[in-house]
């Protein structure tokens, strides 16, 4: 009889199991909690580099750590590895969310798929004019390009906080734009910024697309195959001097939409279910706190550098949203492009307004841009106030917009 008690016990142990499983799966695919960790986690950061303990917030980011295959050494620091190579992963869900939604969704059409590109041409140009207008002068004219980049990781945690009342397709369009968005700061890194590119790293990256499409080809279904050539594909772009996190968008993009076995579901769909808990609440909480600390001590805004300030803060909050909504209305109006299903220009305003939070790249162009410590100080307190501001504005004008459909949607 003793036997059997714990037979009892563990038949009842079971749907107590199997619904904390369940509810705890539900909680790590509810977006809009994970955009209240990534928040806290940027939180957290500015508070720490502006405490006495600021000194280990940067020791922490630049500790050396070193990859070794063999006898070959490469090391870098803990704020590469987040931004240059774990942030691939994040990019890689972006790039297999693209290609979905580019087979039966929201781009499949050419006419609303080239809407986010038009989009994101208006949200560079009219920045950059923007910031021309405060900082014309010689030595602050370069930092022209500092507010023409999206974050992508924060404008999707932004959204993420309004719920599912927003639709479907403003979150892809918000992808594909801020997708473009990064891809147009990297050419204007190359071309104004760097000394160019090296054709023989895109030779490796194309190798490497190469080498994973020959293991879609011979039907390798683990994703452990893929590994290697994906890490053949970041090297590449690490190599010809492109952002290597771009690796996971072509990853991406490539990742086959259909299924030898319908019992099992498609690659595309199954990969992006797998990584989306680890990249919600463990990746890019940690880009945040890496990368969100921006100190105010010691700022000196004299001679200048205050319009730099008031140039970035103004191009991200303002000139992103009127170059994004400009140039769909335009594309819309006049014909050339459609908008998708369920996104209404409400959703389209709200996407201008979140389009203006840049942070990491805008950051990273304006180190690029200025060797004055006082310049690059002011650009950053920039960056900081505009992405703040279209945070808040963004969260208020999608507040009020969730609300509506709710209304629309409970009539």
């Amino acid at each position: 009889m003793n036997d059997q008690l714990p037979g009892r016990d563990l038949s009842r142990t079971k749907p107590l199991f199997a619904r904390a499983l369940t509810t705890l799966q539900q909680f790590l695919h509810v977006e809009a909690v994970s955009g209240v960790v990534l928040l806290v986690a940027a939180a957290a950061a500015l508070l720490w580099v502006n405490s006495p303990f600021a000194q280990s917030y940067h020791d922490l980011w630049n500790l050396p750590v070193p990859l070794r295959l063999g006898e070959f050494t490469f090391e870098r620091s803990l704020h590469f590895w987040i931004n240059d190579a774990l942030m691939t992963v994040f990019f890689l869900v972006v790039g297999l969310e693209i290609r979905r939604e580019s087979y039966e969704g929201a781009l499949s059409r050419f006419d609303q798929a080239i809407l986010p590109v038009l989009a994101a041409c208006g949200g560079v140009v009219v920045p950059a004019l923007i910031y021309l207008s405060f900082n014309a002068a010689a030595g602050r004219d370069q930092g022209w390009a500092i507010p023409t980049a999206t974050d992508i990781a924060f404008a999707v945690g932004v959204l993420a906080l309004l719920g599912k009342s927003i639709p479907g397709n403003i979150r892809v369009f918000l992808l594909a734009l801020a997708i473009i968005d990064d891809i147009i700061a990297v050419l204007i890194i190359a071309l104004f910024y760097a000394g160019g590119l090296d054709p023989g790293g895109f030779a490796v990256a194309a190798f490497g697309v190469l080498m994973a499409l020959g293991f879609q080809r011979c039907g390798f279904g683990s994703a452990y195959a893929y590994v290697v050539p994906a890490f053949i594909v970041w090297a590449g772009f690490l190599m010809a001097g492109v952002h290597p996190t771009l690796a996971g968008v072509v990853l991406g993009l490539i990742t086959p939409v259909r299924s030898a076995n319908p019992e099992i579901g498609p690659p595309v769909i199954r990969v992006e279910t797998a990584l989306h808990p680890w990249v919600a609440y463990g990746i890019m909480p940690i880009f945040a706190l890496a990368n969100a600390g921006v100190s105010f001590k010691g700022m000196d805004l004299a001679g200048g550098a205050q319009f730099v300030t008031l140039g970035v803060a103004l191009a991200l909050c303002v000139g992103k949203p009127i170059g994004v909504i400009g140039a769909t209305w335009l594309a819309v109006r006049t014909g050339w492009c459609r908008l998708a299903p369920g996104v209404t220009w409400d959703g389209i305003c709200l996407i201008g307004l979140l389009a203006g939070i840049g942070f990491t790249m805008s950051i990273f162009i304006a180190m690029l841009a200025f060797t004055d410590d006082r310049l690059l100080d002011a650009a950053k307190l920039g960056v900081l106030f505009g992405s703040l501001i279209s945070v808040t504005l963004g969260l208020g004008w999608g507040a009020e917009y969730a609300q509506r459909r709710r209304r629309e949607i409970g009539d």
